[in-house]
């Protein structure tokens, strides 16, 4: 099982860091019990080892007038994986979209975006996104509000499947 590699001390460090990455090696030592030059090792093989892909700010978009945010569920005329990596390779170079995930079922892509208001959407939306190759067609929702935003995984999830396996 994924994360059973791990042992305790390594799985507090990533709950730590998941939660606060600003937080000093010398705090992060602290709340996992251990002093801070090994902590740094563990922190250290954790990055080599990739279970940290790395260290981001939490950016408000609204703040920054990023006021309109769309889920658009898109629907391609093949599958065949040359024209998935093909539509993958675009969402990576456009710039409003912030999540590209591949799907089973009626949709092939689910795309988190995010605009400064509904025009620069709509432009984005009528002359890239439903323009694109492969393209088959595109189903819009728009964010009216968000409950729950949290990065990571829930790692009380992963230590209940721990401990039902010890």
């Amino acid at each position: 099982m994924p994360g059973s590699k791990l042992d305790e001390i390594d799985r507090m460090i990533l709950r730590e860091l998941q939660a606060d990455g600003r937080m000093t090696n010398v705090e992060l030592a602290r709340r996992v019990g251990i002093s801070a030059p090994p902590c740094l090792r563990r922190v250290r093989a954790l990055e080599e080892q990739g279970y940290i892909r790395g260290y981001h700010a939490d950016v408000d978009p609204r703040e920054l007038g990023f006021e309109v945010q769309v889920f658009a569920m898109v629907r391609l005329v093949s599958q065949a994986e040359a024209d998935l990596v093909a539509f993958e390779n675009r969402c990576i170079a456009w710039s409003l979209v912030r999540e590209c995930h591949m799907l089973n079922g009626e949709v092939d892509f689910i795309l988190k975006c995010v605009s400064p208001d509904l025009r620069t959407f709509q432009t984005f939306l009528t002359e890239e996104l439903t323009a694109a190759p492969n393209v088959a067609n595109v189903k819009t929702s728009l964010v009216i509000r968000g409950a729950k935003d949290e990065p990571g995984v829930p790692f009380d999830v992963l230590e209940a499947r721990l401990a039902r396996q010890a």
